[in-house]
This record gives C-alpha cells, sequence and structure tokens, in this order.
C-alpha cells in the first residue's frame, strides 16, 4: 500500500512537471537513445565497466523514453503494477542490481534498469550504480541537453565529419547556440578556400583550407572577442555565435559606411548593442532622447580616452592611426587637406578613406561626383596609398562625426574657424565637429600648402584631453622620429612646474626626450609665439576643456587658436 501511495504522489509529481513545461517551454522528455546515437553519428564500443554514476546525468532511454519524465517520474498509470513492485522490494538502494547505461560524452541513456532510476530519485539518492558501455560521438553532450538541441548537435557533428577540425586542431570547441550555422561555417571555410587558390595560384586541399581558416581568420576574431569581452556583455551565446554574429555585422556596417569596418571596431559596436544591463539601456535611451532635444553646438560629446578605450587598447598592430577619414570638397582647401592625409598615412601604412558629402541624390552620379573620384583615386595611386571615396548625403558635421568612429584620425581643411561672436560658435558646424568627433582631427589651414613634418609643438595643461594629446604627441615623435616642444602657458602669477614634470616623466617612460618650454601670457598667443620660435610644423593640444555652455558663452583657446594659426593642428579628446 506503501508503494502504490508512492506511484500516485509520483504520478501527480509528473503532471505538474508536463504543466510547468507547458508554461516555461522547457522540455521535461527524456531522450531517444538510438535518435541522438544516430544524429551524433556516434558508434558503440564494447568495452563495459562498472561504476557509480549520477543520476542527474541520465537524459534519456533505449526503449522507454516515453514512459518517464526528464526526472524519471511515471507518466503511464498503466505502469503502476510494476513501478510499484519493485519499489515495495526497495527499502534503499543497498543490493539492487547494477543498471545497465549508454554514456555519451557526458549523459547516460538507460538500457535496462529504468524503474529502479525511478525509485532511486524517488528515494532521493544521488548515485546508483551501473554497467557503462561508452559511445564514441565526435560531439561532446551535457547532462542538460534539450529536445531541440539535438538538431543543433546533429549539424555539429555532420559539420565536423566534413571538415574533420577535431582531428586538425584538437580540443577546439565551435559550440553554436542555434541551428543553421554550421551551414555558414562551411560557407566561409569555401569563401577562404576559394580566395587562397587565388592568391595562391594553386588548387588548395579541403583539409589545409579548413586549418588556414581557423588559424588565421577564425582564431584571430574569437581572440578579438575574448579581448573585448563581448560573451559577457552577449550572455547566452558562444565564441562560435559571435564570430558568425560579427561576421554578418561587419557586412552591415561594412554597407551602411561604405568601406570595410575592422574586426576590432565592430566588436567594440557589438558590445554596445549587447549590453543587456539596465545602465546599457539607460544610457541609450538617454542619447537618443539628447540628440532630439540639445542643439548640436551645445552636445558635450564623448568623454576623453573613448578613443583609446575603443581603438587601441589591445590592437596588435604597432600603428595608431590604422585607417584616416578625409573630408573632399572638391575645393583647392579640399585636395590640400588629402595631401596632408596621404603624408599621414604613408608614415602609418594606413587606409585612406575620403567622404564627399553632397545634399542630394541625384548629385552622386553627377559629372562633378565622377570628376571627384577619379581625381581622388589618382592622387592615392600616385602616393602609394590604398583609398576609397564615398559619396554621401546629410548634413556635414554629422555626416562626418558618424564615419569618424570607424577610423582612427580625421583630417579637414581649415576653410571656415569659428567666428568669435557667441551666437555665431553656436552655430559653427567646426565646433560641432571637434566637440562630438570620436577621433582626433587633423584641421589644415589654407596657406599651409605643402605636408611636412620636422618639429611638433605639444600644448599642455595637465587636463584629461590635454593627457590625450600627450599620448598622441608621445607617439609621433617617437614612431616618426621628430623631435618634440612640450610647452605650458599661466595667465596669471601661477607656476607650471608640476604640470611641466608630469609631463616629462611620462615622456621619459616612453624614451622620448622633449625641449620644455613655460610661458605667461595669453594663452593662443604664447601657443602661437612658441610654433615660429621652435620652428614648428604642427601644433598638438587637447580639445575644449569646459562645458559647451560655457565654451559658447566665453569662448576658447582652441577656437582662438584656429583662428590665428597658420599651421596645422592636431585636436585630440
Amino acid at each position: 500500500m506503501s508503494a502504490i501511495e508512492d506511484f500516485s504522489r509520483a504520478r501527480r509529481q509528473a503532471v505538474f512537471e508536463e504543466l510547468l513545461a507547458r508554461v516555461t517551454g522547457r522540455s521535461v522528455d527524456l531522450l531517444s537513445y538510438e535518435d541522438v546515437r544516430q544524429k551524433l553519428r556516434a558508434t558503440e564500443s564494447a568495452r563495459q565497466r562498472l561504476e557509480e554514476i549520477p543520476l542527474d546525468a541520465i537524459v534519456g532511454s533505449v526503449g522507454r523514453y516515453k514512459d518517464f519524465t526528464r526526472t524519471f517520474l511515471p507518466r503511464l498509470d498503466s505502469d503502476r503494477q510494476r513501478w510499484t513492485r519493485v519499489k515495495a522490494q526497495v527499502d534503499d538502494m543497498t543490493g539492487v542490481p547494477p543498471i545497465e547505461v549508454y554514456k555519451i560524452g557526458q549523459a547516460y541513456f538507460v538500457l535496462d534498469g529504468n524503474h529502479r532510476v525511478s525509485i532511486a530519485r524517488q528515494l532521493g539518492a544521488s548515485h546508483i550504480q551501473a554497467y557503462v558501455k561508452e559511445v564514441n560521438t565526435r560531439v561532446d553532450l551535457t547532462p542538460d541537453i534539450q529536445p531541440d538541441d539535438l538538431i543543433i548537435k546533429a549539424e555539429y557533428a555532420d559539420f565536423l565529419e566534413h571538415t574533420r577540425l577535431d582531428e586538425l586542431r584538437p580540443g577546439v570547441d565551435l559550440s553554436v547556440t542555434a541551428p543553421g550555422q554550421y551551414e555558414l561555417l562551411e560557407e566561409h571555410i569555401a569563401v577562404h578556400r576559394y580566395f587562397m587558390g587565388l592568391e595562391q595560384q594553386r588548387d588548395i586541399p579541403y583539409s589545409e583550407a579548413v586549418t588556414h581558416w581557423y588559424d588565421t581568420f577564425y582564431s584571430p576574431v574569437v581572440e578579438v572577442i575574448q579581448a573585448r569581452n563581448v560573451l559577457k556583455s552577449c550572455s547566452g551565446r558562444t565564441e562560435t555565435d559571435l564570430y558568425l554574429w560579427l561576421a554578418e555585422h561587419r557586412a552591415e556596417l561594412a554597407e551602411r559606411v561604405g568601406w570595410e569596418v575592422d574586426v576590432e571596431a565592430a566588436a567594440a559596436d557589438l558590445v554596445d548593442q549587447c549590453l543587456p544591463h539596465p545602465e546599457g539601456i539607460v544610457a541609450r535611451v538617454g542619447e537618443s532622447i539628447l540628440d532630439s532635444v540639445v542643439p548640436a553646438g551645445l552636445e558635450a560629446g564623448p568623454p576623453p580616452g573613448q578613443w583609446r578605450l575603443e581603438r587601441v587598447a589591445g590592437r596588435q598592430s604597432d600603428h595608431l592611426f590604422r585607417d584616416i577619414l578625409v573630408a573632399i570638397d572638391g575645393e583647392e582647401a579640399g585636395w590640400n587637406a588629402l595631401e596632408h592625409a596621404l603624408f599621414a598615412a604613408q608614415h602609418e601604412e594606413a587606409h585612406l578613406y575620403g567622404i564627399h558629402i553632397v545634399s542630394s541624390e541625384t548629385e552622386k552620379d553627377g559629372e562633378r561626383v565622377q570628376t571627384l573620384q577619379a581625381a581622388f583615386n589618382s592622387r592615392c595611386q600616385a602616393a602609394g596609398v590604398t583609398g576609397r571615396l564615398v559619396v554621401e548625403t546629410g548634413e556635414v558635421a554629422p555626416t562626418i562625426t558618424d564615419r569618424a568612429r570607424w577610423t582612427d584620425l580625421v583630417v579637414l581643411s581649415l576653410s571656415f574657424p569659428p567666428a568669435p561672436r557667441p551666437i555665431a560658435r553656436l552655430g559653427s558646424g567646426l565646433s560641432t565637429l571637434i566637440r562630438r568627433s570620436p577621433r582626433p582631427l587633423l584641421m589644415v589651414p589654407r596657406a599651409w600648402t605643402k605636408p611636412r613634418l620636422t618639429r611638433v609643438l605639444l600644448a599642455y595643461d595637465g587636463s584629461p584631453k590635454a593627457e590625450e594629446a600627450l599620448f598622441v604627441a608621445t607617439y609621433i615623435s617617437s614612431q616618426w622620429d621628430i623631435p618634440l616642444v612640450v610647452m605650458t602657458v599661466t595667465e596669471g602669477s601661477g607656476s607650471t612646474s608640476e604640470i611641466l614634470g608630469r609631463a616629462q616623466q611620462y615622456l621619459n617612460e616612453q624614451g622620448v626626450q622633449p625641449t620644455m618650454v613655460e610661458r605667461q601670457g595669453p594663452v593662443a598667443a604664447e601657443i602661437m609665439v612658441t610654433a615660429e620660435e621652435q620652428g614648428c610644423d604642427l601644433i598638438t593640444m587637447g580639445g575644449y576643456g569646459f562645458t559647451p555652455l560655457l565654451e559658447v558663452a566665453l569662448g576658447s583657446v582652441v577656437d582662438e587658436v584656429l583662428r590665428t594659426s597658420r599651421r596645422p593642428m592636431l585636436i585630440c579628446r
């Protein structure tokens, strides 16, 4: 009678589990051993051993997978007699004959002893003795496997059967969380093999293409995913999920931007989109609201140092400016800016991306644009620089700001510096660009026609944006072998020795020996005088230091230098 009561209680629990499964969508069905074996291309071994196995790791059955739930609760009323007979004979698991199971990966399937497993779980046991027969498969199976997961596991088994990647690179894990992904991976390998053949002018064996794709394409992308901590931001995904997602995201970005976006930038953008925590959602919503209600001239832009965090941190390349954006307007000043961009691209072995902004779609195919395109291509070719010109419609400042985030440096002609009047400063497109640009800006005055760089001046005041300018100026000095002059200015009677000391310490650590200059007087004027006296070809400084509202009301040293300088300015943020 006690066994019958236990069976009735177990049946009620089984019904409750099934109802709960309908609500949660999580299956409580046992897996069919034969179905799993066929899908995973598993092969049975003759070896068998006796051992204690965890009950929670038993996920299926050979012949009775429909008779019990995943926790081995009885599902059939007709099973009462047999279940109660076994239960009546068992007070605890002592002396119970071992069951027989197949083991696939870390999961077990009952060949004989389903009722003993059910009773053992009812008694609260954690393990049970079993004769275990190993079943070999390329794909690991874990106890949390769900029926729908078998589709993915079967596709993985087929993928490994075709590619033999688990043999060629032992220990690989290309697990995914959605069906259809392995077909995409095989497409990637096929495309990779095709281009390998074109490059090497030979027929590439499939196994060679597989390993070359894994070593030179897949693994480096996964390293970026790990370095950017994308898995943490995109919870519930695997590295292979994100590899494929990143490939698709890069293709979408390339179509929108007009050129290929590198892996690091696409990964950073993917993290922004994946942020699941409330502060990420609030930040994106807040940014959208601000964009709609705050005038462009009063928006503060990204925080200092964000560029280094997004683009430079963890980068494998020795070059700081791998991708350079230059605005082309077809006027002489615009071509002058292009020459300076080409000069920088040659030193940095960088890709150069030109952008020409028109007011309407009809202008894109006009004769003027075609002429401009041909001239741009010709100048890039003559300089030995890989370049591409994109023609876009829209407002100048927002369009350049949007494209800038996919590059490392923006080059502009300084044709219309910010006016001195507050209202004019509020409407200045250049001020908006300086404030909102996520990348350093190189401003080239009309009068500075030939690019040259024999000496760099850094205007340093110890502010966060000046620290970014110090980082960039130090890089140019050390990597381009250009002498550096570092200056500080006080307008009163204060001392700048402490500020210069911090800069000197950083430069010493980087192996750069600069000329240090302290000046007193109006800041912008002293910068101009020092640049002239020291024979500097480039002025490097931080961007706006005050809030946008104060900059508009009080004016800015940056604006004053832009209005008076005849030398290029590199403005960092």
